[in-house]
């Protein structure tokens, strides 16, 4: 027979055992990406679809194996801090964003945080990261090399509109890579004798006066590519066709809703490539240790339609180079 003090230590370690068992029944934290959207589900919703879509093919089930916590800013940065701040204090495990702008405010909001940048102007011009090859710190992601491409978009729109003397560059001048592609486009115009205007613009409101201010002073409209421009990117395109504006563009979504022309990499595609980073990283690499990536393409788009509406005729050799024809 069982002793009382015997039975009372069985049972004693029993109890301790059965939250043990529990526990080890439950399932493990599901790690959560707060996803840091500058714009708004209509200006880069399907950006989304392809960062999700790559992590299921890498095998990550969504609200089974990880969580996706979508946020949207709606261009404005305030928000964009306060959203920041918020996944913070929810401590998830990555922080996703696309743009230099909201990146840098995710990487103020957190040094301890992994950040994944699926979009980047110049990451190391801005500060995002110590170098390409060695990103140092919590960033990591891909660059657009939007920078390095300004002189060839400019190229571009001159072989459309070889008449081009005068030229405006739209930019939002609250984007700290903004500078850089103004001063490169002086640099190629200069010698041709094309003179460049650049006209800033804070916020939606300013859109309508600046262009209504560029339609009188310039031929065509250099746009550089940003979360303000991009949400707003239908009411520029309204409002520079109605002044028989070409414009140029650094991807395929400005011409889609009616810009001429764009060149640049394919976005949809970056965001693939940030879902590899996050599988990386929730499986225990450092962001410090992954370097930032570049495109391996680049895509030119043109929309024939608009090209038809402004009264330019393409030259058959462009459209021939062109990856994609919008009619």
């Amino acid at each position: 027979m069982m002793k009382r003090r015997e039975f009372i230590t069985l049972l004693g370690g029993a109890a301790a055992a059965w939250p043990l068992a529990a526990r080890a029944q439950q399932p493990a934290k599901v790690p959560t990406i707060g996803f840091l959207g500058s714009g708004t589900p209509i200006t880069a919703g399907a950006w989304v679809v392809a960062f999700a879509q790559r992590l299921r093919e890498l095998g990550w089930i969504e609200d089974r194996t990880i969580k996706i916590d979508l946020r949207w800013a709606e261009g404005r940065n305030d928000r964009s801090g306060e959203i920041a701040a918020e996944f913070v204090r929810l401590k998830v495990d990555v922080i996703v964003t696309y743009s230099t702008e909201q990146t840098q405010i995710a990487k103020k909001a957190t040094s301890i945080i992994p950040i994944v940048f699926a979009l980047a102007s110049d990451p190391v011009g801005s500060d995002l990261v110590t170098s390409l090859a060695r990103p140092g710190g919590n960033l990591t992601g891909l660059s657009t090399q939007n920078v390095d491409l300004t002189g060839k978009r400019f190229e571009l729109l001159r072989e459309i509109v070889p008449s081009l003397r005068r030229l405006a560059v739209l930019f939002n001048g609250n984007n700290p890579t903004s500078m850089p592609e103004i001063g490169i486009v002086r640099t190629a115009a200069s010698p041709l004798g094309i003179e460049v205007s650049a006209s800033e613009i804070l916020g939606a409101d300013d859109i309508a006066p600046a262009i209504a201010t560029i339609a009188k002073q310039a031929d065509a409209l250099f746009v550089v590519g940003d979360p303000l421009t991009f949400t707003h990117r239908t009411r520029i395109n309204t409002l520079a066709l109605a002044a028989r504006l070409p414009t140029t563009y650094s991807t395929r979504g400005y011409v889609e809703t009616g810009g001429l022309m764009s060149y640049g990499p394919n976005f949809s595609a970056l965001f693939r490539r940030a879902a590899d980073y996050v599988h990386k990283i929730l499986l225990g690499a450092k962001p410090s240790d992954l370097p930032v990536e570049q495109p391996t393409s680049y895509d030119l788009i043109v929309n024939l339609t608009t090209a038809k509406a402004l009264g330019l005729q393409i030259p058959e050799s462009f459209l021939l180079r062109a990856d994609e024809v919008i009619e």
